[in-house]
């Protein structure tokens, strides 16, 4: 395996240059997706690297339950400085799987709470909640189970056109509050449910679970975590100006709600607020802006698309390292075990 085993934990980095300038020179389609498989593939490769590092570690340890060969002077051979880093990986393996795994009950149990809060309604795209706490945000399809018995405290009703309605069905809904919607102009409340309707279309949760999870299976890749939160946000505020054919009336919409809302409900469910007022402003000046360019890929000589080739490579490089040593490692295991 040699130092490659050691590369996916660090390559992440690459990355940074690219997610800093991604959110204000991509365009937020281009950078969410950019953002999001550069983090999965970097995750990914840096836990299979850790627990190709635990094999080797565990292995040396008295009264392990791995095959006696393993513990091979030829396996040990083939890591460098295998007692320190053997070892080191195997709590940071556990504290990554602890980690990722308490992030996914936790967004497990958000999923359940706003299904038990939405179950009984009818299955319409939009639900109006009859609460005075200003909220709004998008439930991805997979979360709802709307049925058409009863709707005990909370009622649902339909907003927007009829296209708009077609394209939601399937999706998922909008779940918004009277207190939000006492809030805002028709204009807004137009943008407001078109926003949320990108969401829905693009499947936003996806991108943020991802580099959720991703940063917590490796703390480098916390920047695009963070830059993938504005980014989804940017792309539905795009579309929804599209949609509606005013960025000002989107605008206002993105500063009454951010004023209205004390925070977004879940990071797994995206909100027009965006989850802190923190790139509130940063969203607002963007749509006082031309519609930025839908470029699929940014010019080579350009400093966001050198940084972009290099969070590419980086990922690609992850990719074969990590490859490299979970097959070195099945040869050395193999070759240890096969009798003499």
């Amino acid at each position: 395996m040699g130092v490659f085993v050691f590369l996916p934990l660090v390559l992440p980095l690459t990355a940074w240059p690219v997610a800093r300038l991604a959110e204000q020179r991509l365009h937020p389609r281009t950078a969410t997706r950019l953002l999001a498989v550069v983090a999965g593939v970097s995750a990914v490769c840096s836990t299979l690297c850790l627990g190709l590092l635990m094999i080797v570690g565990t292995a040396q340890l008295p009264g392990n339950p791995l095959p006696d060969s393993w513990s091979d002077p030829d396996v040990r051979a083939a890591l460098p400085y295998d007692e320190i880093a053997g070892r080191a990986a195997i709590p940071a393996l556990l504290a990554v799987l602890v980690s990722c795994g308490a992030a996914a009950w936790r967004q497990v149990r958000v999923r359940r709470r706003v299904v038990a809060a939405l179950a009984g309604l009818p299955p319409t795209p939009v639900a109006v909640l009859p609460d005075r706490t200003p909220y709004a945000y998008a439930v991805p399809g997979g979360a709802v189970r709307g049925g058409a018995r009863g709707t005990g405290r909370l009622r649902a009703r339909g907003h927007g056109h009829s296209k708009a309605r077609g394209r939601g069905r399937g999706r998922g809904r909008v779940v918004v509050s009277t207190g939000m919607l006492a809030g805002l102009a028709p204009a807004e409340r137009r943008a407001l449910f078109a926003h949320e309707r990108a969401h829905l279309a693009a499947r936003h949760h996806r991108h943020l679970l991802t580099v959720h999870l991703a940063a917590r299976a490796n703390p480098f890749l916390r920047p695009l975590r963070t830059a993938v939160s504005y980014t989804a946000e940017r792309w539905a505020d795009e579309e929804a100006a599209a949609e509606v054919g005013s960025r000002r009336s989107v605008a206002r919409a993105i500063g009454k709600a951010a004023l209205l809302a004390p925070r977004a409900p879940a990071a797994a469910l995206p909100a027009l607020t965006g989850g802190d007022a923190g790139p509130v402003p940063r969203r607002v000046a963007a749509l006082m802006r031309p519609a930025p360019a839908g470029r699929a890929w940014p010019p080579v000589g350009t400093a966001v698309g050198l940084a972009a080739w290099c969070a590419a490579c980086g990922a690609t490089v992850s990719a074969l390292s990590s490859a490299n040593s979970a097959v070195t490692l099945y040869l050395v295991l193999r070759a240890a075990a096969s009798p003499m």
